[in-house]
């Protein structure tokens, strides 16, 4: 968004989620612009790595960069996870724009999951194969299971403040959890993140658990017991919403790459989307995945108006 490109010349992306005013301000800004449903407050993903003694940066063009990398139970036990209250300029940032909204938009506060925090910082940013994350994972899981304790005590507290400071729900993003199979999934990322789920919903706020390329774990994602999980565009949604269960919600689907196509395909996709999830309630339309920073805005705002305007349509067809 323009908007948004004005106030990145003037300040990085660390310094805008330090300065809660100017966070607010990003997150204000794209809600109403946009015409959504909810605002997500502004943040980064890897806020609590500071806080547990792990600094980081950006690297143009290659996202996060951490400079030593967690290896061994040696760094495991340097991290601190007593300092979440540092973290605290994100929930200010939350607080204003709840009351910027008052009762009009539901703000989405939201978290890193255990998994997707500890490989970044074991593998010092993005990965394709996960190597030294799975190796310490399967070599030394004691420490594994060490880390992890750390990193849901800092989220933890972390998302609660951010419900406290007025956040209605909290979306927990598990982006890199796809690279595992079911069977290490159950063993080394379910039973910290069900930890995590239960430790937010006792905020009151409901809880979304989203990751990526994620289709042959849904069903053991369902047991973390989150209200609602998040589908990416890789499977269709009715298939998605069976493997997690009716009686729970579920959020997506749509390809973010879809909103540079035309118009009449873009809305023939948002379309089949509300066909599949066929008028259940319980269905948060999104995409599967986060926005592209190349994306014609007016075709953002043209597909959250067309949802909101046709979306009772398929509801009313399917009763």
């Amino acid at each position: 968004m323009p908007e948004y490109r004005a106030v990145r010349k003037q300040y990085s992306l660390i310094e805008i989620c330090k300065k809660p005013g100017i966070a607010a301000e990003v997150t204000i800004t794209a809600a109403e612009a946009l015409g959504v449903d909810a605002a997500i407050i502004f943040a980064d993903l890897l806020l609590p790595l500071e806080v547990m003694g792990l600094p980081f940066h950006f690297s143009v063009g290659e996202g996060p960069v951490i400079e030593q990398p967690v290896r061994g139970k040696d760094d495991i036990a340097r991290l601190r996870p007593d300092r979440a209250s540092d973290l605290g300029y994100v929930a200010e940032a939350v607080r204003r724009v709840c009351k910027h909204f008052g009762d009009s938009l539901p703000v989405i506060g939201f978290c890193g999951a255990p998994f997707t925090l500890a490989s970044y910082m074991i593998e010092g940013g993005g990965s394709r194969n996960y190597v030294h994350t799975k190796k310490l994972m399967y070599s030394d899981p004691t420490e594994w299971s060490e880390l992890l304790r750390k990193l849901v005590a800092v989220t933890s507290e972390y998302a609660a403040e951010q419900v406290r400071a007025g956040a209605d729900v909290i979306q927990i993003f598990d982006s890199w959890v796809g690279c595992l199979s079911v069977e290490d999934y159950r063993r080394y990322v379910l039973p910290s993140t069900t930890e995590l789920v239960k430790k937010l919903q006792m905020t009151g706020a409901p809880v979304i658990y989203f990751g990526t390329d994620s289709a042959t774990l849904l069903s053991s994602m369902r047991e973390t017991g989150a209200e609602v999980i998040g589908l990416d565009w890789r499977i269709p949604l009715d298939e998605g919403w069976r493997r997690v269960g009716f009686d729970r919600a579920v959020q997506g689907n749509l390809d973010p790459v879809l909103l540079f196509a035309d118009w009449e395909e873009l809305k023939s996709r948002a379309q089949n989307i509300l066909q599949l999830a066929a008028g259940r309630p319980g269905h948060i339309f999104n995409l599967g995945h986060g926005i592209q920073p190349e994306t014609p805005v007016e075709n953002v705002k043209a597909l959250a108006q067309f949802v909101q305007e046709h979306s009772a349509e398929y509801v009313a067809a399917h009763r």
